[in-house]
């Protein structure tokens, strides 16, 4: 290092102040993967990636599964850092105990925070971020700010007034300058849910909620759309949901992916959902008959030997195990999804 960065270094106030290749910013990234392929393609381009210190914000109508998404992140990180504390501050109260017993959360390592307006989720998420050291294990849910009002709003209905709120997207816009640096440094995941409303346009389409400040604070931003899921073509009964993950902003996967997870009413999440149409795309599946698939080596042999059903790729284990170490198709997935690392500068030829 120069005599010159040395005396510039020592001069800064500021502890995170370093040589750039030696910043813990630049530092190896930490990813910890959820037990749903697909969830951690949605989060990293990758079927092995998965969640990393940032913020993500989960958008969607009512009953969108954003709180479950939401919780299953938690869940695998609090896995992974046995130390973990879980930070949920909760504004919908539409969580119940059976969602954090059910994915394995412990209950004794989350501290529940109420909180019923805006400036009060700026104050205690302010405090707690200036007590955690960068060597301490959080994770942060906010469920949600879709409907968090502003203390100028409740007061304005103490009081009997009608008048129109003008400060509710300033003062989140203020919370998530204050949250974002944070998170980066001391290596915090934060999850948001936040609501989505649809634009008056022709052709209209959803967009998040609250202004602009939670969206460029945001490393991530899905937006959830819902299809019914019914058990048989000629049978009425909904057995569950077709969730679509649409990335409409990333910093490692390609935006405008649409990512599907599949949820039934009976088994919860199918784990190996959204995989079987990409290994029909990838040519690892070939048809067999009307509703039937094959299996497709890397050398591009088809295993005649055994025939799949189409209804049961979502939960088959084996198979996928067997895909997964056989083939590149994990390769094939990450080359989909992912953004390019390469120049940023095209050459001219």
């Amino acid at each position: 290092m120069s005599a010159l960065r040395d005396k510039l270094v020592a001069a800064s106030t500021l502890k995170y102040t370093s040589p750039l290749e030696k910043s813990e910013v630049f530092g190896p990234k930490v990813m910890v993967s959820t037990a749903v392929p697909m969830i951690n393609v949605a989060l990293s381009g990758r079927v092995d990636g998965g969640i990393s210190p940032g913020l993500l914000t989960l958008a969607g109508p009512s009953k969108h599964f954003k709180s479950v998404f939401g919780l299953i992140m938690a869940a695998a990180w609090m896995k992974k850092h046995k130390d973990c504390e879980l930070l949920f501050f909760d504004s919908e109260f539409g969580s119940p105990l059976s969602y954090f017993e059910s994915l394995g959360i412990d209950t004794t390592r989350v501290t529940h925070i109420p909180i019923t307006n805006v400036e009060e989720l700026k104050v205690e998420v302010s405090n707690m971020l200036s007590v955690i050291g960068k060597k301490d294990k959080v994770f942060i849910l906010i469920d949600s700010i879709g409907n968090l009002a502003s203390k100028k709003e409740v007061d304005d209905a103490m009081d009997g007034k009608s008048v129109a709120d003008m400060t509710r997207a300033k003062q989140l816009k203020s919370v998530f300058r204050i949250i974002t640096p944070h998170l980066t440094l001391k290596k915090i995941p934060m999850v948001v849910i936040n609501h989505t409303y649809m634009t008056q346009e022709m052709f209209s389409k959803a967009v998040v909620s609250g202004g602009t400040g939670v969206y460029y604070s945001s490393d991530d931003v899905w937006i959830i759309g819902r299809q019914q899921d019914k058990a048989k073509a000629s049978d009425k009964t909904i057995s569950g949901y077709n969730f679509i993950i649409n990335i409409d902003k990333s910093r490692s996967v390609v935006e405008k992916s649409k990512i599907p997870i599949t949820v039934s009413f009976e088994g919860g999440v199918a784990k190996f959902s959204g995989l079987f149409e990409l290994a029909k795309e990838a040519g690892i599946l070939t048809s067999a008959k009307v509703g039937w698939y094959q299996y497709v080596d890397s050398d591009g042999v088809v295993d005649e030997s055994k025939s799949y059903r189409a209804r049961d790729f979502d939960k088959d284990e084996v198979f996928w195990t067997k895909v997964f170490k056989e083939t590149k198709f994990a390769d094939w997935i990450k080359n989909k999804y992912t953004l390019s690392t390469g120049s940023l500068i095209e050459d001219d030829e």
